[in-house]
């Protein structure tokens, strides 16, 4: 039997089958085939019904103002430089390919690392394989991830070559049968399935059972579903979005994250955000939260795109590249909405505390002690600095280094030197060093 036809799409949301009723909402030519040879998230979904549950997503403030996942920039260090000097609402991990983990790759293990303080954080996962996304959304529900997501926006060639990333669009029935196979994990994870019964390997069993402990955790008892969101674009080459959102509203996905921009766009050209403007008009009807993605620098821009559309909430991904600082005028942005008159900017960030931060993130970065070359924080690095007189000759010493003890060294001869300049001479110079809006 193939892993997906049309004739295996129904609606788990609305009710859940006995072993009688599973056999009644296949197509006759399932009905010849043992279970053993069905896909491996249709065999385990045996539960006894799900009510949707209120997920952390309705308890946030809104607009909602989260860090955008980014593919070799939201690794473990920047999520935790984010949360401890910014702390954007939500924060995503890379994205991270769903054979990798059934593999048990060293890397994608590596990427589902997180600490407390970046809560709500959630794992955003890529494939094409329903049975693979079955059995990840069960892993990721054992290491204690408060949602998961799915990615259906990435444009890169080596991505939807594969018919994954925002190729899905173009597949409107793998794409509704992805995410009733996430949720079909998250609720045998919730309903008590041990882990060897979900086809995993040996191996990665193993590896998982080691991981969960080490640590407390997370309980089944009493516990709620993790919820099941889609960050998406507006079309594979042009903008379908109204009917691409409306396949993935038939599903119920808790929050829909749309990059402005179709795949051929990459990124390219302006964020359409007049079609996301559209897309939430649509998604405003249901229990399903909208938010918008692309070209945000500053909270002023987050402010008058939720103005202009209606979205729920924002996600922030280039605009906070060495500037964790942008979240931290979350409320500013709220308090502009209600009542823009009593609002107070916060105030600006000396260039002095930038590079603290940045040497704080080099050596937390180099803590981590995961293999990664130190080459991989020098981006980091060169995005702390810049927009100040003396930013490229810091950025060019920066870019040379090989351990934080070099970051240490860079910014103490640049400081002697008098390279960096002090916030009077940037003002004269007309710059404004991180500020609001």
């Amino acid at each position: 039997m193939p892993l997906y036809s049309e004739d295996n799409v129904y609606d788990f949301s609305v009710h859940c089958y006995t072993q009688a009723e599973y056999e009644d909402v296949l197509s006759p030519s399932q009905h010849l085939a043992p279970i053993r040879q069905r896909p491996l998230w249709q065999q385990h979904y045996r539960r006894k019904g799900h009510p949707r549950h209120m997920s952390f997503w309705h308890t946030l403030s809104q607009p909602i103002i989260g860090l955008s996942p980014m593919d070799g920039v939201t690794d473990a260090a920047f999520r935790f430089i984010m949360a401890r000097h910014g702390k954007p609402d939500v924060q995503y991990t890379e994205f991270i390919n769903v054979e990798e983990i059934r593999r048990g790759t060293a890397s994608a293990w590596r990427q589902l690392r997180f600490v407390e303080s970046e809560r709500p954080i959630l794992a955003q996962i890529y494939g094409a394989d329903p049975d693979g996304f079955y059995q990840v959304a069960y892993v990721l529900c054992a290491l204690g991830f408060d949602g998961v997501d799915i990615n259906m926006g990435c444009p890169a060639k080596s991505v939807s070559a594969r018919g994954c990333g925002a190729a899905l669009i173009k597949n409107p029935p793998l794409a509704r049968a992805i995410i009733r196979a996430v949720r079909a994990g998250v609720w045998d994870w919730v309903s008590g399935h041990a882990i060897d019964t979900i086809g995993l390997r040996p191996s990665v069993v193993e590896q998982l059972q080691r991981l969960t402990s080490t640590a407390a955790p997370p309980s089944r008892q009493h516990c709620s579903p993790l919820p099941v969101s889609v960050k998406t674009r507006l079309g594979y080459d042009s903008i379908v979005i109204e009917d691409w959102v409306s396949t993935l509203l038939e599903e119920q996905p808790e929050v829909i994250a749309i990059h402005g921009r179709t795949l051929t766009q990459m990124y390219r050209g302006q964020a359409d955000w007049d079609a996301i403007r559209r897309a939430a008009k649509l998604v405003r009807e249901t229990s399903t939260l909208i938010l918008g993605n692309g070209d945000v620098a500053t909270m002023s821009e987050v402010v008058r795109r939720v103005r202009e559309t209606q979205v729920h909430g924002v996600l922030i991904g280039r605009g906070a590249l060495g500037n964790p600082w942008i979240f931290r005028a979350k409320a500013w942005a709220r308090q502009q909405l209600s009542m823009p008159a009593a609002a107070t900017q916060p105030p600006d960030v000396s260039i002095h505390e930038r590079c603290l931060v940045a040497l704080e993130h080099a050596r937390y970065f180099e803590g981590l002690n995961d293999g990664v070359p130190f080459q991989a924080m020098r981006k980091h690095l060169g995005w702390y600095c810049r927009g100040f007189p003396g930013a490229a000759a810091m950025r060019a010493q920066l870019f040379t280094t090989t351990t934080s003890g070099d970051v240490a060294r860079v910014f103490a001869t640049l400081q002697e030197e008098g390279v960096q300049p002090c916030e009077h001479e940037m003002r004269m110079a007309g710059h404004r060093d991180i500020c609001w809006p």
